[in-house]
């Protein structure tokens, strides 16, 4: 396999990175398959580009490839590996091959069996030049939940949190901690996942609806698992209430046969569990969480279930939303903020919420 030459590493590099803005875009929201980027370049300049489509399929490549141009002898830029099996749609390094381009160049190996390392067979067969391992430790860990999924281990999961800038996460006289850009800042958050975890008690304390109510990205509100170990929630509740597509778990301890029968009239999906009490139950709720298809979860939830899977070490990421206006007597908190105090806000995400500030703390 070729090696990366100096000379046009940052050629290289510069192109894999718009790949990866690709993959960013449907990153959440491509089912069971991973979400792909790719981009076609030829003498500097972009002949196309593609990402894998809501659901999973159509693939990148595929989506790159389909336009009724000449590709022959381009460079073909993907996040990565180029499948090689037969499923409901062809592998991806056939379309590749029969356009005829030159070089493929990719960050990181697939680990499907069915794929993994196979691509660089057919394409040597053609006589197509491969680069791989392009930006490849950013390409781990935006695949790791990915991966995760195919090692048969749990769900890949991140937090977020609003609190004050003395560390409220509670209002007093209002429902919101920061402002409207930071929320629609949040929306756009909950649109790399595939699913929203929250507890029965921030429901019906929030009345929250956790959808993405972001124009042109409505459709892709995370399905929501919520965990309720009483079955407290409330029937009036707006994430009842609302007809939506999207999928809902509840998680409950509790047999109540006329509350479920009402919720299972409203889409929601009831699974009782002997005990949820620790982090060996919690396990057991992740696995069923896998084998429904989730593999990428976002927490919203108040400080003690967060503090909770903090300490269990269950997080990746937690988002960090912080105000700059203190709340001082208006401040409450109905659980220990201490692990959030002593976090190491440093890792502040360049974007402008006009006063507000958002960091991202890397916990695993």
């Amino acid at each position: 396999m070729a090696k990366l030459k100096s000379n046009l590493k940052s050629k290289h590099l510069y192109y894999i990175s718009l790949a990866f803005e690709q993959a960013k875009v449907n990153l959440g929201s491509t089912g069971t398959n991973p979400s792909v980027g790719c981009v076609i370049e030829k003498n500097d300049t972009v002949l196309s580009s593609g990402r894998t489509s809501l659901l999973g399929r159509p693939h990148a490549e595929f989506n790159a490839l389909k336009k009724k141009i000449n590709f022959k002898d381009s460079n073909l830029y993907v996040t990565l590996e180029p499948c090689t099996h037969f499923g409901i749609t062809p592998p991806c390094t056939k379309k590749i091959i029969k356009k005829k381009i030159k070089n493929v160049f990719f960050s990181v190996f697939d680990l499907d069996s069915r794929t993994r390392e196979k691509s660089l067979l057919d394409f040597k067969k053609s006589k197509i030049k491969v680069v791989s391992d392009i930006k490849r430790r950013f390409g781990f860990d935006f695949y790791k939940s990915y991966f995760l999924k195919h090692k048969k281990l749990l769900p890949y999961i991140d937090a977020k949190i609003a609190v004050s800038k003395d560390f409220f996460y509670k209002n007093k006289k209002s429902k919101w901690i920061t402002n409207e850009h930071s929320r629609k800042r949040a929306h756009l958050l909950r649109t790399s996942y595939d699913c929203i975890l929250t507890t029965s008690k921030t429901i019906n304390d929030d009345n929250s609806r956790f959808n993405c109510r972001l124009e042109g990205l409505e459709n892709k509100s995370p399905s929501i698992v919520i965990i309720d170990r009483f079955f407290k929630l409330k029937k009036n509740s707006k994430i009842v209430k609302e007809k939506s597509k999207r999928k809902i778990f509840l998680f409950t301890t509790i047999y109540n046969k006329e509350k479920k029968k009402y919720f299972n009239s409203k889409g929601i999906k009831i699974i009782q569990q002997k005990n949820m009490k620790n982090q060996k139950d919690f396990k057991l709720i992740l696995s069923n969480l896998r084998d429904f298809g989730i593999s990428r979860i976002l927490v919203e939830s108040g400080m003690c279930f967060l503090n909770f899977l903090i300490l269990g070490r269950f997080v990746q990421n937690l988002f960090v939303f912080r105000s700059n206006s203190y709340l001082k007597k208006n401040g409450i908190n109905y659980g220990k903020v201490n692990i959030i105090k002593n976090l190491n806000l440093k890792n502040k995400i360049d974007v402008n919420l006009l006063g507000d500030f958002l960091y991202k703390v890397k916990l695993k």
